[in-house]
């Protein structure tokens, strides 16, 4: 279950449907990864091939992200079978 976010619009989007805060070609792909996340209970239950999921290292280390579309990324922690710092960016 999804415990945190760090971008706020991302929290609006996924607890009310509003789209101010996120890019709204990305809400079809932001609302299907959010489901799934939300209902994860390990980093490996968001490993579906189109997805792309991948641990981060460096700063960002503990962390795992899944591609939304071209740059952008949906970047999350797991912290036993819950979900925190959930945050949506551009990595470029």
């Amino acid at each position: 279950m999804i415990l945190t976010f760090r971008h706020k619009g991302l929290e609006a989007f996924f607890r009310t449907g509003r789209m101010a805060g996120i890019q709204a070609v990305h809400a079809k792909r932001l609302r299907e990864l959010l489901t799934a996340l939300n209902a994860a209970r390990a980093p490996q239950d968001m490993g579906r091939p189109s997805w792309r999921l991948h641990a981060l290292s460096g700063k960002r280390a503990g962390l795992h992200a899944v591609t939304v579309q071209a740059n952008w990324r949906l970047s999350f922690r797991f912290v036993g079978t819950d979900v925190e710092l959930v945050d949506y960016l551009d990595y470029h």
